[in-house]
């Protein structure tokens, strides 16, 4: 079995997702065994090995396996498909059913369904862990955490629990209620959530006034779905017709979303440079770069945490490695694997990781994240309300980083708007007397790595 498996219940599972819906022909005809051939064939020709498990050889004997069996019903070919991805040791290549793929495609349209959290389970600790709660959610309204670990679902401990099961048990009809047994840091904690469709924006924006009397352009990104980018941009250009000083983004709990959508919202702050790249299991290397098409030149600040992950790193790595704003608040989640979304030639689906990416200075951020410019920890306890405002902690950290930018960008009488705001994030007359590419390079902190 694999260390960790993951699944959403009303988020985003698969962050850095790309569509696909190609199918692969087959010898095998109106059979369950199609399936999974159709589903060995896409590991077998796309599949990247992040943890070095993977043998071609030993893919072939196993085909040869599962196609000698025979299988009565679907049940029995799609338990076949995951336990043959089990051997792949790959959290985020999993088999979907035709029901729960369907609901993965309702969800990166940003039409959400259920309680609100998306789940992994870690098999080395027999855990199933929860990444992070969607705000405005059942599970965020009812206090649910990143990393809190679900021990009990309906009075059911789910030790030894596999992840499908607990879905089973966690998902049911909207109006419904299901009771969590939760462990966070030695305490029990029980709550009863109730299941809902859960109309939800992906991007929040308001200004904030600051005692020197800037006005500051707050935006939280809560994912990156389809409808992300369309509604950052609508967010900025009233903005930038509102003489807003500078901005604060906010990517904390953001579990991801589309790779498209990423990228875009980057290209939203950056006119110049690479944004991301991603590299195949063949070495094949793809760079996305910014397009000359931003938004706003203004000076940035980034808050970020550790359920910041995937498309949330896409945006933080590329402010980061070009130097467009600074990040604050915590070190991210971690997660630098691309998958793929194929459609089955039965209406059911398959997530498949076949690329990693890579920051603009060519950092694999996979497990490690990323360590933000100023860290600090936010408040224990917090209201909804009161996120993004002076009561948070991180955001009070990092307007008060985004005033210092203010002032620096100010203080410069040939600042350019259509650089990467080096100038404006850097108080140069006081940098050594280095060529400005090394400068650049290591004006900041190191990767954890």
């Amino acid at each position: 079995m694999f260390k960790k498996k993951s699944f959403i219940l009303g988020s985003l599972a698969f962050t850095g997702l790309i569509f696909n819906t190609s199918v692969y022909p087959s010898v095998l005809k109106n059979s369950h065994k199609e399936v999974i051939d159709h589903v060995w064939q896409i590991i077998y020709k796309d599949f990247l090995d992040s943890e070095g498990n993977f043998s071609k050889s030993d893919w072939i004997l196993l085909r040869k396996d599962l196609l000698a069996k025979k299988y009565s019903n679907s049940v029995e070919a799609y338990e076949a498909i995951r336990v043959m991805l089990s051997n792949l040791k790959d959290p985020y290549t999993r088999f979907l059913d035709p029901k729960q793929f369907n609901q993965m495609r309702i969800d990166t349209s940003g039409e959400l369904t259920g309680i609100g959290i998306q789940i992994i389970k870690d098999d080395k600790i027999d855990a199933l862990l929860i990444v992070t709660p969607i705000e405005g959610s059942p599970a965020s309204e009812a206090g649910i955490k990143a990393k809190d670990k679900i021990i009990s679902i309906d009075n059911i401990s789910t030790k030894g629990m596999n992840i499908d099961e607990a879905v089973r048990l966690i998902r049911g009809k909207v109006g419904t209620k299901v009771k969590l047994g939760i462990s966070r840091n030695g305490n029990k904690i029980y709550k009863s959530l109730l299941r809902q469709k859960i109309e939800i924006k992906s991007v929040k924006s308001r200004i904030n006034n600051t005692k020197e009397g800037f006005l500051i352009g707050y935006i939280r990104i809560k994912q990156f779905n389809a409808n992300a980018s369309r509604e950052m941009k609508g967010a900025l250009m009233d903005f930038e017709n509102k003489k807003i000083a500078g901005y604060v983004l906010d990517l904390r709990n953001n579990p991801g979303g589309l790779l498209d959508s990423s990228i875009e919202i980057s290209r939203h702050f950056i006119n110049d440079g690479i944004i991301v790249s991603t590299v195949s299991k063949n070495g094949l290397k793809d760079t996305k770069k910014a397009n000359g098409s931003a938004i706003t030149k203004k000076p940035l600040v980034v808050l970020v945490n550790e359920a910041s992950a995937s498309a949330s790193e896409i945006v933080s790595g590329a402010i980061r490695d070009n130097q467009r704003g600074k990040l604050v608040g915590k070190k991210t989640y971690g997660k630098g694997l691309v998958q793929s979304m194929r459609t089955l030639i039965d209406g059911s689906g398959l997530t498949v990781t076949v690329a990693k990416y890579l920051t603009p200075n060519g950092i694999d951020i996979n497990k490690f994240g990323i360590t933000p410019d100023i860290e600090v920890n936010m408040n224990k306890r917090i209201l909804s309300r009161d996120i993004g405002t002076k009561k948070d902690n991180q955001y009070k950290a990092g307007e008060s980083e985004l005033i210092k930018l203010i002032r620096k960008k100010n203080s410069y009488n040939t600042f350019n708007p259509m650089s990467k705001n080096l100038e404006a994030v850097f108080d140069l007359k006081y940098q050594p007397k280095v060529p400005l590419l090394n400068r650049a390079k290591n004006s900041y902190p190191a990767f954890s790595l």
